[in-house]
């Protein structure tokens, strides 16, 4: 069974011997190419010989011209949709077109995006989103749409390019909002970007990001696959989750103990993930990024012991 059988089986419920692996982890090249991206994509994938690819983005959200920090009404209103072919998510494009020429009818890959609060968060209002929610929900919300409908307009290039799904990191831990915040300015916006897509792609996957997660808020989301710290110390369980959801869960690894095991250890815990994660609708992976200078050792153990799961 190849690569894109296996996932295939996956997302379809079926029975598999052993479930795909992939793990991923920050490459820092936000300030070089695209071409430079993908090359050090191809060359992780190729190398550690993953079932299927995250493709990490780190190109940032396109900030206003001249403005430096998104503090105030107006600066919100600063906010605009543009071009995302002409924005610095070109870069990721480029990336795509090339891996997608590697890996056509070899494997799939999923794009990865942030919510569109996230977005903003992450390069323009930085410290100031909690006062802007607090003082300005009105203007901070018509900014959210916009940010919406530009983040749409990637996804929706990037599916044409070839990626199998989007892969969205939302953020959901109570030690960074309240559960109002995150109704109100956080998870409509993630939904509708999912809503826009949802006939788009396979693997469209949710990433609820966090630690002590209001996860139950979630359940519900359009998405094909679910993934998070399933081995935090919040949980949820892999099976508490699969339970509750038509689509398939990820994880099952603890992206925390991968740099710090040893490969006994590690062989251990993949087996440990697979049991908890069973023989349907998951598949195998980090909770969140894995530190980059993980022994490349440590990786391969974990690969090997995934797919020794089949043989035994």
């Amino acid at each position: 069974m190849n690569k894109l059988e296996l996932v295939d089986r996956v997302l379809h419920g079926m029975k598999v011997d052993r479930p795909p692996v992939s793990l991923w982890y920050h490459f820092g090249v936000q300030h070089s190419s695209g071409e430079q991206f993908a090359r050090l994509t191809l060359e992780y994938f190729d190398y550690y010989d993953f079932d299927f690819l995250k493709v990490m983005n780190d190109y940032f959200y396109q900030p206003p011209k001249g403005l430096k920090a998104v503090k105030t009404k107006e600066d919100l209103k600063r906010l605009s949709r543009f071009n995302v072919e002409n924005s610095l998510w070109r870069e990721q494009f480029k990336a795509l077109k090339i891996i997608r020429n590697h890996l056509d009818d070899k494997a799939y890959f999923i794009d990865t995006v942030f919510d569109p609060w996230q977005s903003i968060r992450r390069n323009l209002t930085g410290e100031h989103i909690k006062d802007l929610m607090a003082n300005e929900p009105e203007a901070l919300l018509a900014a959210l749409e916009i940010v919406t409908d530009n983040l749409i307009a990637y996804c929706k290039k990037s599916l044409r390019l070839g990626s199998a799904g989007i892969f969205m990191s939302v953020i959901a831990d109570r030690e960074l909002v309240t559960r109002e915040e995150l109704l109100t300015f956080i998870k409509p916006y993630a939904v509708n970007v999912f809503e826009a897509i949802a006939d788009l792609g396979r693997m469209n996957t949710l990433h609820v990001h966090g630690e002590d997660l209001f996860f139950d808020d979630f359940l519900d989301f359009p998405a094909h696959i679910f993934n998070w710290w399933d081995r935090g110390p919040h949980g949820p369980a892999l099976a508490d989750v699969k339970g509750q959801v038509s689509g398939c869960v990820m994880g099952g690894i603890d992206h925390q103990i991968v740099a710090r095991n040893t490969r006994e250890y590690l062989e251990k815990h993949v087996r440990e993930g697979i049991a908890l994660g069973g023989e349907r609708r998951f598949l195998l992976a980090n909770g969140c990024s894995i530190a980059s200078w993980t022994y490349p050792g440590s990786i391969q153990a974990i690969v090997a012991a995934a797919k020794a799961a089949g043989t035994s």
